[in-house]
This record gives C-alpha cells, structure tokens and sequence, in this order.
C-alpha cells in the first residue's frame, strides 16, 4: 500500500540565473515580457541541474515528510532519463512503474531566472502514455502530460471508480490547459483536491474573477476541494463549506521554481497525516518557502522535523475562514 502515487511527465532540469545588473536582458511586468538584446552576448551568474516536473518533485517532497510513494512516469533511455530514474531512487520513491523508451528522448527544460521569476523552455518528447496495473494507494496525484494525454486520463478515470476509496489530486500542467482544456475538464466530477494557480483557475474557468468567485467556479464544475496559490498574495482555499486564505511567510526569494509543488507536498502531507484544510495550508506555505530560498525545484524541500521547525517559528501567520 503507497500512500502516493503521482502521474506525469518528468524533466530534467538546467537553470540559468541571469545578470541582474546588466542591460543584456529587461523586464517588462505589465506585459510578461522578458526581453533580450538581439545578437548579443547575455551573461549568466550561476546555472544548476536538477530532475524536474511536477509529478518527480511531488513524490520526492512527499516521499522526504515520511510517506511511501512511487511515480507513473515515461522516460527516454538517454544519460537524461537515467539519471532521473537513479535520483529518483536514491530518494527512496518507488520506481517500479517507470518505463524506459527505447530510441526515445527526455523531456528537459532551460529554466530562464530574473528578478526572481522564472520562465522555463520546455521540450516535449513524443509519448503515447500507457497506464500501468497500478497498486494499492491512498491518493493519486495526476499532473503535467504532454500530447495524447487523454488515453492515460480516460484509463485513470476508470480506475477510479472502480476503486472509489481512491482519492485524486490534479494539477493541469500547461499544455493539458492550453491544447486539452475540455478533456481536463471531464476529470473534475472524479477530483477530491485541485490545486492551481490563479492564472490556471482563469485559464479553466475562462474567466477573470476574484479569488472566491474562481473557487465557487471550480467546485461547480465538480472539485470537491480547490487550493488556488497567487504568488505573493498568498494561497486561497474552499473545502466545500468554507473559503480559507493563508498569506505568504516572509523569505529572502532566490527562485519561484519549484513553489507550487512544495505547497502541493506539504498540503498533500498534511491531508495525509490526518490535518485540518487550514493546516493543510500552512504545511505547503512553509515548504514553499524554503524551496524559494534555493536554486531547483528540490533543494530547498523539508522533512518533517525541519516543516515543524519553520512553522514554529512562523507560529503568528496561520490560515483563516474568509
């Protein structure tokens, strides 16, 4: 019996921490812009290396706060995809469903830091996802796919009901939202957590709405619980009855890779100690931010005894009814 067993694609990861100072490169806000001298030499102040995508960190994250889970992953069989399956190994997540491609490619991303914010460039291989007989679990977090996503979706759903003591936790990795919105949209009646960003809740809702209205719109279309992270401005939630909201600790921020999934890991954590939603919300808090104060997506994540220690010591910032 895992406890977690989490789907999606893995990457590996190269982050390039770009000059500040320079006018190589320039920030546009107002229209997402980040911009680059054409022809030009634009000089980097650090770069690192680390196995990525939402479903390895997840299970590596939940795996670190004591649980037992294993990842549903496809993997190329170059230098890339062996050394994602050996970490993940040696951080003790279950890799018996791993599926090595022969004459295949990893998907990697070039993760782009400036000011903080990162924007990433992702390649994806070509897949066609299989599901494998899964194993006795108590949740399932389903999250980024690339093209032909839908086989291993409509599979899962299967699995689900016939298996209703299951839960399910998602997560839409972008192209799921952008190229397969309406196929992502027939798992919600299946979905007991769905955690999104605010721009991913506008993006499924085709709407612009404050965050209530964006949540109120989510468990319409059949999540049972939503989790909608917004950057600075903290995380909103609604379990159903009621709407939460838990602002940010304050942290010396390096990078914003990697946040989303640490909150996803120790909420998930939390729901699977036993937790209230509201402490649910403070574990994923306090793992993001530690992993914002590092370079990769895994460096900064916590065990329990070091969780415990942050949330002690942010003992004043805790989550509220709204």
């Amino acid at each position: 019996m895992f406890d977690l067993i989490t789907i999606g694609d893995s990457t590996f990861d190269t982050f390039l921490i770009l000059e500040e100072k320079n006018n190589a490169c320039s920030l546009s806000k107002n229209k997402k812009l980040l911009c680059f001298n054409y022809a030009d030499k634009t000089p980097i102040e650090n770069t690192a290396q680390s196995v990525g995508g939402n479903a390895a960190n997840v299970a590596v994250a939940v795996r670190k706060l004591g649980f037992r889970t294993s990842i549903v992953t496809e993997l190329g069989d170059d230098i890339n995809g062996h050394i994602i399956k050996e970490q993940l190994a040696e951080m003790k997540v279950d890799t018996s469903m791993v599926k090595k491609l022969k004459n295949n490619t990893t998907r990697y991303s070039i993760v782009l830091n400036y000011c903080g914010e990162r924007t990433i460039l992702s390649y994806y291989a070509k897949r066609k996802y299989t599901l494998p007989i899964l194993p006795k679990t108590k949740w399932i977090y389903y999250t980024s796919l690339g093209k032909s996503f839908e086989k291993i979706q409509d599979k899962l759903i299967k699995h689900l009901q016939k298996n209703p003591e299951i839960k399910l936790a998602i997560n839409p990795g972008s192209y799921q939202i952008n190229m397969g919105l309406e196929k992502i949209k027939q798992i919600l009646p299946f979905t007991d957590l769905l955690i999104v960003n605010k721009e991913e809740a506008e993006k499924i809702t085709g709407k612009k709405q404050s965050h209530k209205q964006l949540l109120s719109e989510l468990h319409k279309a059949g999540a049972k619980m939503i989790v909608l992270t917004d950057n600075e401005n903290g995380s909103y939630a609604f379990d159903g009855e009621y709407n939460y909201f838990m602002p940010i600790y304050k942290v010396n921020m390096i990078a914003m890779t990697g946040a989303g999934d640490a909150y996803t890991s120790g909420f998930l954590g939390a729901i699977l100690s036993g937790k209230h939603f509201t402490e649910a919300m403070v574990w994923g808090t306090a793992n993001a931010s530690s992993v914002i104060q590092e370079f990769g997506s895994q460096q900064g994540l916590l065990n329990k005894k070091q969780l415990d220690k942050i949330m002690k010591e942010n003992n004043n910032i805790q989550a509220k009814i709204i």
